[in-house]
């Protein structure tokens, strides 16, 4: 029961150093001696606890340190994966625009099931029902063609003379008339055009005078050659307006007995050259007298090696003024192209896409040619962002909403208005639009963080501004350049179907031939009578460019020549 009593004493850092025991203990040495290895043991278990306590406090704190290195770890993976989801459908999106590119439509011509230019979600032009094909009731029937030039074959045909009797009674049957019809027919035939000259015998004494005489020889368009100036009308106008290889237009004429060599007829295109040349000189200077002008480019393959030129593609450059129609053919897509063409032009304006090469011009530097850019590239910026970025389709629907409504107070601009005040009205409306279109585009951009595509679309949007709203202060100036590409057209289809040129002449008479075909037609000349009247004045020539040659340019025609080988023409022409 004494040790209940015992007492302890502590000094103040914690350690117990002897007992005090109670008096009148008998064995207090031997409890004494106990509580000092008591003593002893509680010493080694509290040094003990200190160290684990040490050593979980530095556990903890680099525990501490792993969290918050991880912790940081994870948000910058939460941001990498976010920077390459964002990376993933961006380049998701580019794939589906070059796939797009690739197998997508290629004509620029539309149609009612083309969608390489809409957006899903896109309200139509309009609002009425597609019309059917052929003639729309309530409508006026076509126009009766008028057939009376065409030459008349009569045909008589007849019963036999079995047949001229009744059937019945055998009774002889009496003429009584006739019940005539028309049915229109072509026939194509080659022949040979023999020439016989007369030749003729002297009768007088004459010394000087030749024993014989001889009729001089009809106009040959090649001297010592075999096709006529027929043959070389229908090879031209089959080439270089329908478009049709020279190769399987020969393989046609054999089918009507004709057989040509190619080579004789590649060599006679070379000899036809240089009778060419002179009305595209003429023409290519008038084309630069023009204020306002388009110009766009296409790829032509020339199969030829050409001094600093790697591979065969060249560039088939057309400038389309107010009457003319220019092809120039060149191995470079530089500015040097446009340049040579207007380095004569104190003052003009061209309408043209965004491509780099016409805003390096130094004309366009200087001020002497201003750009006017075309809305219809605009728009396929903006379609292009609705069809690669699926997310971005509302805004994109958006912006060509816009555009269309541009289209459509520019197409009343320009139509018929009852009066001035109206003219006024919608001409304040365009220009009201236009500035809220461009409000629009600056203030998207100076959004936070705007999509990449979108910040691409109107970046250039903004860039090309001025040039986009060119046609605000001159009505001339129109919305795209769809003009100087639908010229494009048929060269494209050539390099289609006959696989650009073989020779530098050809490449050169293909864009010859392209700019005084196109600029006939502006004209609404008859290339057939043309090119024959023309063709029939180098043969009287001797094979030669005629003298005054600029007398068969369409715009120096008299009424009578336009007459003769024009088609019908307005007065506007």
């Amino acid at each position: 029961m004494w040790a209940k009593s015992v007492s302890y004493s502590v000094v103040m850092d914690d350690v117990l150093l002897a007992p005090t025991l109670p008096s009148g203990s008998a064995d207090w040495q031997t409890l004494l001696f106990g509580f000092r290895q008591e003593a002893v043991t509680l010493r080694h278990e509290l040094a003990e606890l200190r160290h684990d306590v040490q050593r979980l406090q530095l556990e903890n704190a680099e525990l501490r340190q792993q969290a918050g290195y991880w912790e940081a770890q994870h948000t910058r993976s939460v941001e990498r994966e976010r920077l390459l989801q964002a990376q993933v459908e961006l380049l998701q999106g580019e794939n589906r625009e070059l796939r797009s590119q690739l197998f997508g439509q290629r004509s620029e011509k539309t149609s009612t099931t083309d969608r390489s230019n809409r957006l899903d979600g896109e309200e139509p032009e309009t609002s009425s029902p597609v019309q059917k094909r052929g003639q729309q009731p309530g409508r006026p029937g076509p126009i009766r063609r008028d057939r009376c030039l065409l030459p008349i074959r009569e045909e008589h045909h007849e019963l036999p003379a079995d047949k001229q009797v009744c059937p019945q009674c055998q009774a002889p049957l009496v003429a009584s008339g006739t019940e005539d019809s028309e049915q229109v027919e072509i026939e194509v035939k080659a022949f040979r055009r023999r020439i016989k000259r007369q030749r003729y015998q002297r009768t007088c004494t004459c010394q000087e005078c030749p024993r014989t005489l001889t009729t001089p020889p009809p106009p040959k368009l090649i001297p010592k050659g075999l096709l006529g100036v027929s043959v070389w009308v229908e090879i031209l106008l089959a080439k270089f307006i329908d478009q049709q290889p020279l190769e399987r237009q020969l393989r046609h004429w054999q089918l009507l007995g004709l057989d040509l060599a190619p080579g004789t007829v590649t060599g006679g295109l070379r000899t036809l050259m240089p009778l060419f040349k002179p009305l595209w000189e003429l023409l290519r200077e008038r084309n630069r007298l023009s204020a306002f002008q388009q110009a766009d480019e296409t790829r032509w393959l020339m199969f030829i090696d050409h001094p600093g030129k790697t591979g065969h593609t060249w560039w088939l450059w057309v400038f389309l003024g107010s009457d003319t129609v220019c092809f120039t053919l060149d191995p470079r897509r530089s500015h040097d192209v446009p340049e040579d063409h207007f380095h004569e032009v104190d003052r003009a304006t061209l309408m043209v896409d965004r491509y780099s090469a016409y805003k390096a011009m130094s004309g366009v530097k200087n001020g002497r040619i201003l750009l006017a850019f075309c809305w219809a590239h605009v728009r396929r910026d903006f379609v292009k962002v609705g069809k690669s970025w699926p997310k971005l389709r509302t805004w994109a629907l958006a912006w060509l909403q816009r555009i269309r409504v541009l289209y459509r107070l520019q197409s009343r601009r320009l139509g018929r208005v009852v009066n001035s005040s109206s003219r006024a009205s919608v001409e304040a409306d365009l220009r009201e639009h236009t500035a809220a279109m461009k409000a629009q585009a600056e203030a998207e951009l100076a959004a936070p963080s705007p999509a990449v595509p979108c910040r691409g679309a109107l970046q250039s949007l903004v860039e090309h501004w001025c040039g986009l709203t060119r046609f605000l202060d001159d009505p001339r100036i129109p919305l795209d350049n769809n003009a100087s590409e639908r010229e494009h057209r048929k060269p494209v289809v050539g390099r289609k179907n006959y696989y650009g040129s073989g020779a530098l002449w050809s490449g050169q008479l293909a864009a010859m031939l392209f700019s005084i075909f196109a600029t006939l037609e502006k004209w609404k000349v008859n290339p057939r009578k043309w090119l024959s009247w023309y063709l029939q004045s180098c043969a009287v020539a001797g094979g030669q460019v005629p003298p005054a040659v600029a007398g068969y340019l369409p715009w120096n025609l008299s009424p009578e020549q336009r007459r003769s080988i024009g088609d019908e023409m307005d007065d506007s022409s």
